[in-house]
């Protein structure tokens, strides 16, 4: 089975799999899925909210924040991993754990500007978390990156237009050992670990959204998110095609992803034991109706 870019002749505007053009605009199809998976993390959220009885604008600034903070994230871990500076003003260059970082760290500082509970952040997000990096591997896999290593199984894949093609000689730059007189510019079918990561992270949604009803303390969803999402790149690393191995075959992704899953651990731990002052409503997601509104104004 092979994914090329298959281009559809429609007078405007013209599709393909990897670009949408739209006049002078060109919009990249990995692009176009990073705004829909942050879009619908910012639909559960607001869903989420709405079920809370609780001002859904919330939403709007988790999803804002985590835009920025993931995006300068993504591109910061990607300059210190491979000290290509340049990669600061082009388009392509993110690491999905320097944009959670990012994310994190921009969601958390919006909501101290909003005076939201932290551990009413954690709740939100946790299960958004999970149906935004499933979303976002669609968008590596259309395309054509972060792909596997070489495989035999029927449901292998070759990417002959590929960011880099899955060819002997690229992949050999991987790290990817390949019997002697292999022609290097042969295309190799390999492990579609995009498709494996989306399948994986939508049941850790799906998982994640049927325990809002939890009766565990505020936030602990999100040390659920963790572990699940620390055990699944840490897993799927095995087949990746990395050239950041950290000792033998482990890689970096798979530190961090260790580092996720204790963290999870943590927090399950920590906030196992309900509280109910954590789980009332906080002032800054309580919905402003025009009876109150009325009544604050002295009419």
């Amino acid at each position: 089975m092979s994914v090329y870019p298959l281009k559809f002749l429609i007078p405007l505007p013209r599709v393909d799999i990897l670009f949408i053009h739209l006049g002078p605009l060109e919009v990249t199809g990995y692009g176009l899925m990073m705004m829909v998976a942050f879009l619908m993390a910012g639909w559960a959220i607001q869903a989420d909210l709405r079920s809370r009885q609780a001002s859904e604008d919330y939403a709007a600034d988790i999803v804002f924040a985590a835009v920025i903070g993931g995006i300068v994230g993504a591109k910061i871990w990607y300059v210190l991993l491979t000290g290509e500076w340049d990669t600061l003003f082009r388009r392509g260059g993110f690491v999905w754990y320097g944009g959670f970082l990012g994310g994190v760290i921009g969601v958390l500082l919006n909501g101290w500007r909003k005076r939201v509970p932290t551990r009413w952040t954690m709740e939100l997000t946790a299960a958004p978390l999970a149906l935004g990096y499933a979303l976002g591997r669609v968008g590596c896999f259309v395309v054509n990156d972060d792909y596997g290593i070489p495989s035999s199984l029927p449901w292998a894949m070759k990417f002959p237009e590929g960011l880099p093609p899955t060819t002997v000689e690229n992949l050999q730059r991987l790290h990817v050992t390949f019997p002697p007189n292999v022609n290097p510019a042969d295309v190799v079918a390999v492990h579609p670990t995009q498709i494996y990561e989306t399948g994986l992270m939508m049941l850790a949604f799906w998982w994640l959204w049927r325990l809002r009803d939890h009766h565990h303390g505020m936030g602990w969803r999100l040390g659920v998110y963790l572990v699940l999402a620390g055990i699944e790149r840490f897993l799927v690393e095995f087949v990746r095609a990395k050239d950041d191995r950290l000792l033998g075959p482990f890689t970096v992704a798979q530190a961090a992803s260790v580092l996720l899953v204790l963290a999870g651990l943590y927090i399950t731990r920590r906030l196992r034991e309900p509280d109910r002052d954590a789980a009332e409503l906080p002032a800054p997601l309580k919905l402003h109706t025009a009876k109150g509104v009325a009544s604050a104004s002295g009419e």
